[in-house]
């Protein structure tokens, strides 16, 4: 690689970036600003609604656990791809709607889409970086999560309000329609390894370098992927992880709803209100990622749900 030409690196990780706008922002977040409207025309109540988010979740959990191990065995383009084009297309169904057994299937399938996307995309940092860069550039990544929220807070109810009644169903055409527009450029863009360019990770050394050249972008075994799992520092993660989904995701799926509901604030203030919390976590990611390459990972996560934990105190 030429000396002052951009590392084909920081293009992966924008399409990183990209996935998680898709997969979090619009599949996941905006149903949070859909909500609402979607109850009144579907006459929901609010049990059937958070069933909803819950098939969502269950399908994300779903692919959350194997979808790295997918990615290994098939390619984190090609996962990365087909999640985001069966989001798409299941989104782009959940506004073809009619009863709850429908919308139910269709945001579980979805929910399958975020997590076979979302993993992979998040582990592009540490296949095309180096150590001491890995977590800024997974912050990068992980700041497509607050992009994708503020989009869709800003996005969404200029549409409700255009189409009345039926302004959910378009919101949904409209983002599954933007899901798929970007599966069609990260297949184009993302590549799974460095190697597939004939590059060393960004910031690697000359050791670095070596062992990456030694490993040749071998893939990783299933067994390899079995023993990843009996490692208990993996599971203890995993329980860290489930506390922290359960103590945002309650109160992030009815947040419009009670806005709209119970304080009688408008579509637009409550998606400016939710796209004020996409904004400002936009460079979050960032932010600990490299607060975490300087303190070291067990470090920086301890800290930063620290902070989190304080903010709900607060609230």
């Amino acid at each position: 690689m030429t000396e002052g030409k951009l590392h084909y690196g920081w293009i992966v990780i924008f399409m990183g970036m990209l996935t998680t706008i898709a997969a979090h922002g619009f599949g996941r977040m905006a149903y949070t600003i859909i909500l609402p409207a979607m109850k009144d025309g579907l006459r929901f109540d609010y049990t059937q609604l958070g069933l909803l988010g819950t098939g969502n979740f269950i399908g994300y959990l779903t692919m959350a656990i194997i979808g790295g191990f997918l990615a290994a065995r098939f390619g984190t383009r090609i996962v990365i791809t087909l999640a985001l084009i069966l989001m798409g297309l299941t989104m782009l169904l959940t506004g073809l709607a009619q009863s709850f057994g429908y919308a139910f299937a269709m945001r579980l399938l979805t929910g399958l889409g975020n997590g076979a996307a979302y993993v992979p995309a998040m582990a592009l940092g540490s296949a095309w970086f180096a150590m001491r860069r890995r977590g800024f550039a997974t912050g990068i990544v992980s700041g497509g999560i607050g992009a994708g929220t503020l989009i869709s807070g800003l996005l969404v109810p200029p549409i409700l309000s255009s189409f009345g009644s039926e302004g959910w169903r378009y919101s949904w055409y409209f983002l599954g329609c933007a899901v798929l527009v970007i599966s069609g450029v990260v297949f184009l863009f993302v590549r799974s390894r460095p190697d597939e360019k004939g590059l060393a990770q960004v910031g690697a050394d000359k050791a670095e370098e070596l062992k990456a050249a030694a490993s040749g972008g071998a893939k990783v075994s299933s067994l390899e992927w079995g023993k990843i799992y009996k490692i208990g520092p993996v599971w203890y993660l995993g329980v860290c992880y489930f506390f922290y989904g359960a103590s945002y995701i309650i109160y992030m799926v009815f947040f419009a709803a009670y806005l709209v509901k119970e304080m009688g604030m408008t579509q637009a203030w409550a998606g400016g209100l939710w796209a004020m919390v996409g904004g400002l976590s936009v460079f979050c990611g960032v932010i600990w990622g490299g607060i975490s390459d300087r303190l070291g990972r067990s470090r920086g996560a301890a800290l930063a749900y620290l902070v989190l934990a304080l903010s709900y105190l607060v609230y």
